[in-house]
C-alpha cells in the first residue's frame, strides 16, 4: 500500500507542470516528447524563431499556449490521398 502510494506520488511529481499567472510552462524535454522531435530539431526551431521561448539563466521554457498557437497556425486540415475533387 505504501509502495503504491509512493509510486503514484512520484508519477504525479514527474508530470506536474506548475501554473504561473495562468500559464503552463514546458521544458525542452516536454516539447520534444509532445512533438516527437529531437533536441537538435527543437534548437533549430528556436534559431529559426519558429517556437517562442523564455530563457532564465541556463533554463529554457516554452509557454504551452505558444506551442498550441503555432500548431494551430500551421494546421492544414484533413487531406485524403484518394480525394478526386
Amino acid at each position: 500500500m505504501v509502495a503504491q502510494l509512493r509510486s503514484r506520488i512520484e508519477d504525479i511529481l514527474k508530470n506536474y507542470r506548475p501554473v504561473m499567472n495562468g500559464e503552463i510552462y514546458l521544458s525542452g524535454e516536454d516539447i520534444c516528447r509532445l512533438l516527437h522531435i529531437s533536441k537538435r530539431t527543437l534548437q533549430q526551431y528556436r534559431d529559426d524563431h519558429i517556437l517562442p521561448y523564455i530563457q532564465i539563466g541556463g533554463k529554457i521554457l516554452y509557454k504551452e499556449s505558444d506551442l498550441f498557437l503555432e500548431l494551430e497556425k500551421h494546421y492544414t486540415g484533413k487531406t485524403s490521398i484518394n480525394d478526386n475533387s
